[in-house]
């Protein structure tokens, strides 16, 4: 039997995000749709289209018409929310600009994407971001023409000032929303998703979990990631269900408070948030017996943890989701029927209108289940490519439409997916995808560093921290502190290197390439590390 399956073919969501924003208000105009509490802020869902609309006139007035680029670099709060909706609803384009970046990266997104105008706070007690704006635009010309800060007066004059926009409905295929992820040369790539990419995978997964409008949503996922605002808010405007944000950024107390005073029935994360929930000293004082389902993604998720999130969250029918952002995010789900075992050794099987197949990487045939090999997917939530990068978009979706995930699987003979690894050097530390050539081509910039070499190495509670082999300059007098202070403000603090070794050669190949793998198992014997790669994971 091949390693190919192709999920069950339900109808699509044939509409845009707007129009369906717009049916569920229609709907359901007095269910609860938003609830911000850091905020203090809770809407229904009509008063949620009030404030869609007065921000849709705002955008209007600023002079964004269909097409546009708007970023947001945002924590999580309701207006990341109003524009969200209000850029899809005028035929806009949002564009998700992580919070942790700094100067370095923030310029490379504002000049790749051409956005016209980006919504910020001016601080928090992270960094001061208008002052990395600033700093990042310095760097090169973008196209940028409007700030606005969303905790000053600024963000009122925009919806004072605003103007009714033209009819011009947007169309199902188009670009709605574009999401950066590290790329392989370098720099990140900007993945161009559409209406109609975004509302079916939103739609599927949670009809993966049989969601209604009866549920209501603890996130704790930050909203910049296809994880928070696709399975979160999309999600929840298809059902007309309720998304509760516990704190501007995730916050295991508040999400715990969150759960119990709420009453939500449903609870997203990565794995490394159910962990710092579950260890919370007062984890024991708050009820969590209104939770019953949920979706764990993002990085392996430990056989263990998901048996704890069962039986101490009460979470029954916590699924586990595979994807990644290229793919809308979600390729495979357990179902909540699955038993125990499937849900805590798999991924689970291939989503409706969704083909899924494992091929040798060297000849591209589909191997017998069992086998290992690459992952590919094919269907309505293969994004429509990587923005201004049409090389880089024909290496990920091959000539017959399939996405080249890069990871490796295998496929037993009941349907269900296992990842076993990953064919490209990605890390992946808490959810967050750092390929090592990024942080290497950095840490090259620095006048003591010869030459950088960078691994994950397995962590219990993160999945992976960031390892650099760094060989110094003859002269130089380098150490772990000088580096990471190089990359400090730089560059995002999750790509700073957490472990750092400095080396006088690297192990090679007799025909001269840096052997990564000898490197990495170096690590895991030094400090210690054997247990962690043995924690079993789907």
């Amino acid at each position: 039997m091949e390693s190919y399956a192709a999920g069950p073919t339900i109808p699509l969501i044939e509409a845009p995000i707007g129009e369906v924003f717009d049916h569920t208000v229609a709907e359901h105009p007095d269910r609860e749709a938003l609830v911000s509490r850091h905020q203090g802020l809770r809407l229904n869902y009509g008063e949620l289209r009030t404030e869609v609309d007065r921000t849709a006139a705002g955008l209007w007035g600023l002079g964004i018409r269909r097409g546009d680029r708007v970023g947001i670099w945002a924590a999580s709060c309701a207006e990341w929310v109003y524009l969200q909706v209000a850029t899809a609803k005028i035929g806009a384009i949002l564009v998700n600009v992580n919070p942790a970046y700094r100067w370095r990266d923030l310029a490379y997104v504002l000049e790749h994407s051409a956005m016209k105008a980006i919504f910020l706070h001016e601080r928090d007690d992270c960094a001061n971001y208008l002052e990395i704006l600033d700093q990042s635009r310095t760097l090169g010309p973008n196209s940028l023409r409007s700030k606005i800060l969303l905790d000053s007066a600024e963000w009122q004059a925009m919806l004072d000032g605003g103007v009714s926009p033209e009819p011009d409905p947007p169309r199902k295929d188009d670009v709605v929303n574009i999401q950066y992820t590290s790329g392989t040369t370098g720099n990140p790539k900007g993945v161009l998703l559409t209406h109609h990419n975004l509302l079916n995978n939103a739609y599927f997964t949670g009809r993966g979990i049989g969601w209604t409008c009866a549920d209501k949503l603890c996130l704790p996922l930050p909203l910049y990631h296809c994880f928070g605002c696709v399975l979160g808010t999309l999600q929840a405007i298809v059902y007309g269900a309720t998304v509760v944000l516990p704190s501007e950024r995730f916050d295991p107390l508040a999400a715990l408070r969150a759960i119990h005073e709420e009453r939500c029935t449903t609870i997203y994360g990565v794995p490394t948030m159910f962990i710092a929930e579950l260890d919370h000293p007062e984890f024991e004082s708050f009820d969590m017996t209104s939770l019953r389902t949920g979706i764990m993604g993002g990085s392996p998720c430990p056989i263990e943890l998901m048996k704890r999130v069962v039986n101490e969250m009460h979470c029954e029918s916590m699924t586990i989701g595979y994807g990644q952002t290229e793919a809308s995010p979600v390729i495979t789900q357990t179902k909540t029927s699955d038993s125990l075992e499937v849900r805590t050794s798999t991924v689970g099987q291939a989503l409706p209108c969704t083909e899924v197949k494992i091929v040798d990487r060297e000849t591209g045939e589909t191997v017998p289940t069992g086998t290992q090999g690459e992952l590919l997917t094919r269907g309505y939530l293969v994004m429509k490519g990587y923005d201004r990068d049409p090389e880089g978009t024909a290496e990920a979706v091959d000539s017959a439409g399939w996405l080249h995930t890069g990871d490796l699987a295998t496929m037993s003979e009941d349907g269900n997916f296992r990842i076993t690894g990953r064919a490209k050097e990605m890390i992946i530390r808490g959810g967050e995808n750092i390929y090592p050539r990024e942080v290497e081509e950095f840490l090259h910039q620095h006048p003591q560093v010869a030459d950088v070499y960078v691994v994950g190495v397995p962590d219990e509670r993160l999945g992976e921290r960031v390892l650099a082999w760094i060989k110094p300059q003859d002269d130089a007098t380098l150490d772990e502190e000088a580096i990471r202070e190089f990359c400090k403000g730089q560059i995002a603090r999750f790509k700073i290197p957490e472990y750092i070794r400095f080396v006088e050669e690297f192990p090679m190949t007799v025909t001269g390439k840096v052997q990564k793998f000898v490197m990495r198992d170096r690590e895991i014997a030094l400090r210690g590390l054997e247990s962690a790669p043995t924690i079993e994971t789907g």
